[in-house]
């Protein structure tokens, strides 16, 4: 159930060309719920590679959530510990659930966005905790 997250955060100016490189690493947990990259759920999602982002982007990654518990149950998500603490003033970490209840066994396709602000700056590696918790 645990998701490391990965990524790559590149920055390019116009005239001049700069590029950070701002290895992302981090978890992902599962409480009652398995990520898998496939509907049928058969391939656990482990890692996810966010490629490189520029300042004012986004990337997407799409991962399936199976109700492993026994009854009807929503789903939250929590994204905490960034290290530095800094870097949540310049990124997030979005979703597109949207409170629907999921039965026992049931998959639900989510599509996990990671923004990077055109603000952002000091940043030079970053990490984060995404827990995803089902409740019911």
């Amino acid at each position: 159930m645990s998701v490391l997250a990965l990524g790559v955060f590149g920055t390019t100016f116009s005239s001049l060309q700069t590029t950070s490189t701002i290895p992302n690493t981090g978890s992902m947990r599962g409480i009652g719920v398995g990520i898998y990259w496939d509907s049928s759920c058969t391939n656990r999602t482990y890692s996810i590679s966010w490629g490189s982002l520029d300042p004012g982007s986004s990337k997407t990654a799409t991962v399936y959530i199976r109700n492993e518990g026994n009854t009807a149950a929503t789903l939250s998500k929590a994204v905490q510990n960034w290290n530095p603490s800094g870097a949540s003033n310049y990124m997030t970490l979005s979703w597109n659930y949207s409170s629907q209840v999921l039965s026992a066994n049931q998959v639900l396709q989510v599509r996990l966005t990671l923004t990077v602000l055109s603000t952002v700056s000091g940043i030079t590696d970053f990490s984060f905790d995404l827990t995803i918790t089902a409740t019911g």
